[in-house]
């Protein structure tokens, strides 16, 4: 299958069910801050290793987190005591530490500097949010995703003490029940997501779901509610 390459004058991407077997929609482009809204916006992210064009996918099946699925264990809640949580303190050292967290066979990064520029840009345009978890004052674990309508995309997470990323995930759910929004994007399925309650659906599920909230406006501040930690 020949994969389309973006017309760099045009902020027009194929459709995400003609992507390839493996999930590619596309290739080339930019990483501007309307482009990057319009891919979102259609289900379509960003994903490419250093050196490479910029790829484009929409993967099939999609890993999503319906907001009452959480798995908040026993152990885990007691571990989210221990830390506290900010929104958008250390944006781009949330970043960069997940752009430099060991992953297992993973060979190198997808989040280079120009990615970490390009959401800098949609971070401070308020559609880009980190969450992050403090021990002793000092940033330890963290995440950050994309906002689009009544979804949260989730990017990228890193821990540098155990428990750290999946107690800030726990707190991110809890805002984003109280503030209305409808589910998380999860994009690749992992196992790690899936033990904290993801699914795998189809990706024209995916797109119906997507579409039916793009263009919810969800009223927050993005604020940490202290009353929401104490239960």
């Amino acid at each position: 299958m020949n994969i389309p390459k973006l017309n760099k004058h045009s902020l027009a991407f194929p459709h995400p069910n003609d992507a390839s077997e493996d999930g590619i929609v596309a290739w080339g482009g930019d990483l501007s801050p309307s482009r990057l809204i319009r891919a979102y916006q259609n289900g379509i992210f960003p994903w490419y290793a250093k050196d490479d064009p910029i790829i484009w996918w929409s993967p099939n099946p999609r890993l999503i987190m319906e907001i009452d699925d959480f798995k908040l264990s026993k152990s885990l809640k007691k571990s989210m005591k221990k830390f506290e949580y900010k929104f958008d303190a250390n944006f781009k050292e949330v970043v960069q530490k997940c752009a430099t967290t060991y992953r297992g066979k993973q060979n190198g990064t997808w989040i280079q500097k120009e990615i970490i520029e390009a959401y800098e840009v949609l971070h401070n345009l308020g559609i880009v949010h980190s969450i992050e978890s403090y021990l002793n004052n000092k940033l330890v674990g963290g995440l950050y995703g994309v906002v689009v309508g009544g979804v949260f995309c989730g990017e990228s997470m890193f821990a540098d003490v155990n428990d750290a990323s999946k107690s800030a995930y726990a707190v991110l759910v809890k805002h984003l029940k109280i503030w209305g929004y409808d589910f998380i994007d999860c994009q690749v399925p992992t196992n790690h997501l899936k033990s904290l309650g993801a699914k795998e659906v189809d990706r024209e599920y995916f797109l119906n779901r997507l579409n039916s909230v793009n263009m919810l406006t969800i009223e927050n501040e993005w604020a940490i509610d202290k009353s929401l930690l104490a239960h």
